[in-house]
């Protein structure tokens, strides 16, 4: 009878803990819904202060800078250059306020006007203002794992659920499988076309332990040669400040 080699016995048990390694790993392979929580837990709102600036790239560049302060489904971000100084818009629930100073003109905007471009930028009002959770109202299915800017990521496919209501009717997210964080999305029509492409950019980790986009470039694909960067200049999740803000008497 032949006998075994310690090698042989060596490179056996190797095998096998290889072959254990590779089962373990798949069977705690994280599922579409943890990651798409895990990327809410980083992306989510609940509370913040901000300082931004959009700077809008068409067949000219303007700058526009903000104010910003959420507190839960409340938003309420105020324009600070000297073109814009005094506009304000207010969330409420799911009311959108906008006040005009130049015209003292209080305006509900609501319904398709939502979609409509904010400030002349590639965001619509419901991109600038949206707060929900992307797991509460889209349905999302793995597609796979991928490499996008030299950093491993998820290929996420969400449809938005039945009754829900949001921007975009499906969307397509590639999400960093280390900080989760999604660092591109394609957003599409019911009908399937492609309406947006979102790229994160300066990825920071935050003083709560999150990663954050402290810039996002949107670029809307309906529009010719025209992309609009979203620049955090300051990100404050701990700030304290008073609800009452949150008004339609303080709008004015």
């Amino acid at each position: 009878m032949k006998k075994i080699s310690k090698v042989s016995i060596v490179l056996l048990i190797v095998l096998v803990l290889a072959i254990s390694t590779v089962a373990t790993t798949r069977i705690q392979a994280l599922t579409a819904e943890e990651i798409i929580n895990y990327r809410d837990d980083n992306e989510y709102i609940e509370s913040a202060y901000m300082e931004a600036s959009l700077i809008i790239e068409d067949r000219r560049v303007m700058e526009k800078k903000m104010l910003s302060y959420i507190q839960g489904d409340k938003a309420l971000v105020e324009f600070t250059n000297p073109q814009d100084r005094g506009t304000k818009y207010l969330l409420i629930d799911d009311e959108l306020w906008m006040f005009f100073p130049a015209a003292e003109d209080l305006v509900r905007i609501s319904g398709h006007m939502l979609n409509q471009s904010m400030m002349g930028s590639d965001f619509s009002y419901q991109d600038m203002m949206e707060s929900d959770r992307l797991s509460d109202i889209y349905e999302f299915t793995l597609l796979g794992e991928e490499m996008l800017a030299e950093r491993p990521v998820y290929l996420l496919k969400g449809q938005l659920k039945e009754g829900e209501e949001g921007a975009y009717a499906k969307r397509k997210i590639w999400i960093d499988s280390e900080r989760f964080i999604a660092l591109q999305e394609e957003l599409y029509a019911r009908n399937g076309q492609l309406l947006k492409i979102m790229t994160a950019r300066k990825i920071e980790e935050q003083a709560d332990g999150r990663w954050y986009p402290m810039k996002i470039i949107m670029e809307d694909q309906l529009r010719e040669n025209s992309r609009t960067v979203f620049k955090l200049n300051k990100l404050d999740f701990s700030h304290d400040f008073s609800v009452d803000i949150f008004s339609l008497d303080n709008l004015q």
